[in-house]
């Protein structure tokens, strides 16, 4: 740039110089004297300076003068030698002055623009002579058109000249600065052409004239103004809703970045700062400036007041939380006016509520990734809990050939509990993350580890060997169990003392297609007491000391006999209801086995052996059939409340289901709305194909779907992004956890904030007391059911319960218990 400045400067002087030396031809009687007319063009291009009108662009402020009507004037009344060095003259002394009162500029700065103007005039003076005569010439058509073609030069030459002083200091190109100062000139490069033509006619006719004009051209001063000042208002505010626009994303660095860049263009800035105060006390920067680039870096806390008159600091703060500060730098030559403070500030708080809601998304990101890790991890040594190896096994077992051996390794430590008596439970802790730490080096890629719970650890091997004979995996399974046993027994030192850790593991091999994690798992159970009994390491699973396999069959068979009647499979009935409004939300459907022999059995008596037969498709017809059946009655006795019924994994299975459905729904005349099927964790973690088409088509249907125990999936968040569901169902080990877990009451938190985001039902099962009650109201829960509002009941009392829970919603009073007590 200073190359330039030197260049525009030397050729100013030039034609300066140049120009007084060329010989100039007056009239002889002429009235004024050569100094008089010279003084005349030096104050016409002074003034023309002084009228200037400013405005900013995203490049910096633009300033448009009335230079065109004063080329015209002079080169009427001036020889045009004179003129660069009038402008010289003039356009310093107006520039300089200026500077000196209010914009403070470097001296190199007002030579090039005193140069600039020069150097712009001589050119526009060689074609406005080149096309005609004009000193002192009668206005006509010809000489008109050579006075608007040296105007032209000069409007486009001064705007040349400071677009490439722009991108010289900026590193642009020089196109957009230069298209910028054109379209703001346009309409004043017009008004300036016709003002001087009208001054050289009335210079013509009489110059007395020229005392009516000072008011109109006030007039077309201040509608210069007004129209600029309309056009920028325009960009600004539509480049305001652009750049708050942009703030419109979910983390920090995209907010930031977005806001230092959009800051630069919207405020024609030199440089912006947008520093962000994060959660740990630390701050970061991320500053832009005409460059264009965002750069970042951690910082001290910054100051909280600009240092300069050109700087605006601002506070980014969401009520009395401080989230950051913005600093705008804007040039020197043109500090920010009251109605760029105004949008600074109003940018400033667009910026802090989208830089809290950063924080806020980022904050729930990881108390969800933390609950969801939590809910399938043991706290203290990090491997898969017992829950999540129970879900993960399933998913692998079915994953593998039917015929495919897999074995279960089952580890207990022995005499843990004297190291907890005599060392402490630090001691034993600090035991526990030694022995997962040894096991996780030990076990191969494919296999699965987890901690069962106290000093319980199971490891599933997938890879066994299936070539040799059949006694190959379970040789491969034990050879494998001993080799852990004796690198667990390696010494080591816990809380100070030296121990060798010895285990008992029970080792069982089946074919993958035959048994679930579940049933592995109770066989080693049994194999590991057989370890401790014999007083070794290690034992395999021997069915003849297992008389449970045969009594599973027994039950089955029993359970088909109870299929046939209609006395022994009955429903409990549990309500959920609106803890706003005491209103029923729904009814869930929970089966019961009066058994003619072995009395009352609950679900976990039978469920699994049932999971785990050819007979779930008949049981699950069964219970479905009958629920809605109760549903029915209540319709007709105009209670509307949906029913919900529990499925399990290997039902979806089925693509058949949705149809069978549908059947049932129509023999009972049921809208389908008026069903829900809750899905078990088993389904939420599973990833298969049909098992989305299935439950698809039943919300294609019209069938609402609840997530049954939620939050204890390691992977129900991305089932929510696969499946459209209508209702959360807060597992009941976080709601009686609440009050004394601040882990379990962050889970249901996030559940409750979650499902109010995607606009889902939120169910809290298990509450049991008041305070459980009013904590979930007032976290937002939709619903809850429970022990502190009902029990289960018979299908025969529900229909009284739900029509005085309605009667007692529509009165709006809501009685807390089941026995009435509000």
């Amino acid at each position: 740039m200073l190359l330039l400045t030197i260049a525009v400067a030397l050729t100013a002087a030039v034609s300066a110089v140049v120009g007084l030396t060329v010989p100039a031809t007056l009239p002889a009687d002429d009235p004024l004297p050569a100094v008089a007319r010279f003084a005349i063009a030096v104050a016409a291009f002074a003034v023309a300076q002084l009228a200037r009108l400013r405005f900013r662009t995203a490049t910096g402020m633009v300033s448009i003068t009335w230079g065109e009507a004063a080329l015209i004037v002079c080169l009427y009344l001036v020889p045009a030698g004179w003129l660069p060095a009038a402008a010289l003259l003039g356009a310093g002394a107006a520039w300089t002055g200026m500077s000196l009162l209010s914009d403070r500029r470097p001296a190199l700065e007002l030579v090039r623009i005193a140069g600039s103007l020069t150097a712009a005039t001589a050119l526009a003076v060689v074609v406005a002579r080149a096309l005609g005569q004009p000193l002192l010439a009668a206005p006509t058509p010809e000489l008109a058109v050579a006075l608007a073609a040296g105007s032209l030069t000069y409007l486009f030459a001064t705007a040349w000249l400071g677009a490439a002083t722009l991108a010289l200091r900026l590193g642009i190109p020089p196109g957009p600065p230069l298209l910028t100062a054109l379209r703001g000139k346009l309409l004043m490069f017009v008004g300036n052409v016709a003002v001087g033509l009208l001054v050289v006619v009335l210079l013509e006719i009489d110059a007395r004239w020229l005392l009516l004009l000072p008011p109109p051209l006030w007039l077309l001063q201040q509608t210069y103004r007004h129209r600029l000042r309309a056009d920028q208002e325009r960009r600004t505010w539509r480049a305001f809703a652009e750049a708050t626009a942009a703030l419109n994303q979910l983390d920090e660095r995209g907010v930031a970045t977005a806001a230092a860049a959009g800051a630069l263009t919207l405020f024609g800035a030199e440089m912006v700062d947008v520093d962000v105060a994060r959660g740990d006390a630390r701050w970061w920067r991320y500053r832009t400036d005409n460059g264009g680039q965002v750069r970042d870096r951690e910082i001290e806390r910054p100051a909280e007041a600009g240092t300069a008159e050109h700087e605006l600091v601002r506070p980014l703060t969401v009520g009395s939380t401080t989230v950051g500060a913005l600093r705008v730098r804007f040039p020197r030559s043109a500090p920010p006016t009251a109605r760029e403070r105004d949008a600074v500030a109003a940018f400033s708080d667009a910026l802090a509520a989208a830089l809290h809601d950063a924080s806020t998304h980022r904050e729930l990101r990881l108390v969800t990734a933390r609950s969801s890790y939590e809910a399938v991890h043991d706290q203290l040594t990090g491997l898969v809990n017992r829950a999540a190896m129970l879900s993960r096994g399933d998913l692998a077992l079915r994953q593998l050939a039917h015929d495919h051996p897999v074995a279960l390794l089952l580890l207990d430590i022995n005499q843990f509990k004297e190291v907890n008596d005599t060392l402490g439970h630090a001691a034993g802790d600090q035991l526990l993350r030694l022995t997962a730490n040894r096991l996780g080096a030990l076990v191969r890629p494919g296999d699965l580890l987890g901690r069962l719970g106290g000093d319980e650890f199971a490891v599933l091997l997938t890879a066994v060997p299936v070539v040799g004979d059949r006694a190959a995996p379970a040789a491969y399974a034990l050879r494998q169990a001993r080799e852990i046993a004796e690198r667990l027994a390696a010494p080591t030192e816990v809380a100070g003392v030296r121990m060798s850790v010895e285990v008992a593991v029970g080792v069982v091999v089946a074919d993958a297609g035959t048994a679930d994690l579940t049933e592995l798992l109770r066989r080693a159970d049994i194999a590991m007491y057989q370890a401790k009994e014999g007083g070794g390491n290690v034992a395999a699973y021997d069915s003849s000391r297992d008389d449970a396999s045969t009594d599973q069959l027994a039950l089955l068979a029993e359970l088909r006999e109870a299929l046939a009647t209609d006395d022994q499979l009955v429903l409990a009935l549990q309500p959920a209801v609106d803890l706003a409004t005491g209103a029923p939300t729904g009814v869930e459907a929970l089966i019961r086995w009066q058994h003619p022999r072995r009395g009352w059995l609950g679900p976990t008596d039978f469920i699994r052996p049932v999971e785990n037969s050819e007979q779930l498709g008949a049981f699950t017809r069964y219970v479905l059939d009958k629920a809605l059946g109760v549903a029915a009655e209540w319709s007709r006795a105009g209670i509307d409340v949906p029913i919900s019924v529990n499925l399990s994994a290997r039902s979806l299975l089925d693509p058949r289901l949705p149809g069978e459905i549908g059947d049932a729904l129509r023999r009972h005349q049921l809208p389908p709305h008026r069903l829900v099927l809750e899905i078990t964790e088993t389904v939420v973690m599973s990833e298969l194909e049909v098992i989305d088409e299935v439950l698809a088509t039943l919300r294609a249907m019209g069938v609402q779907l609840a997530v049954d125990d939620f939050g204890t999936g390691f992977s129900s968040l991305t089932f929510l992004t696969r499946i459209a569901v209508d209702e959360l169902k807060v597992d009941r080990s976080f709601v009686i956890r609440m009050a004394d877990s601040p882990e379990a009451a962050a889970i249901v938190r996030t559940t409750v904030g979650l499902a109010h985001e995607l606009g889902l039902r939120v169910v809290a099962e298990g509450v049991e007391t008041a305070e459980q009650r009013t904590a979930l109201a007032e976290l937002g829960c939709t619903a809850a059911q429970g022990y502190h509002f009902f029990k289960p009941m018979p299908a025969d009392k529900i229909g009284a319960v739900l029509g005085s829970l309605l009667d007692t919603a529509q009165g709006n009073v809501f009685p807390l218990r089941a026995d009435g007590a509000s």
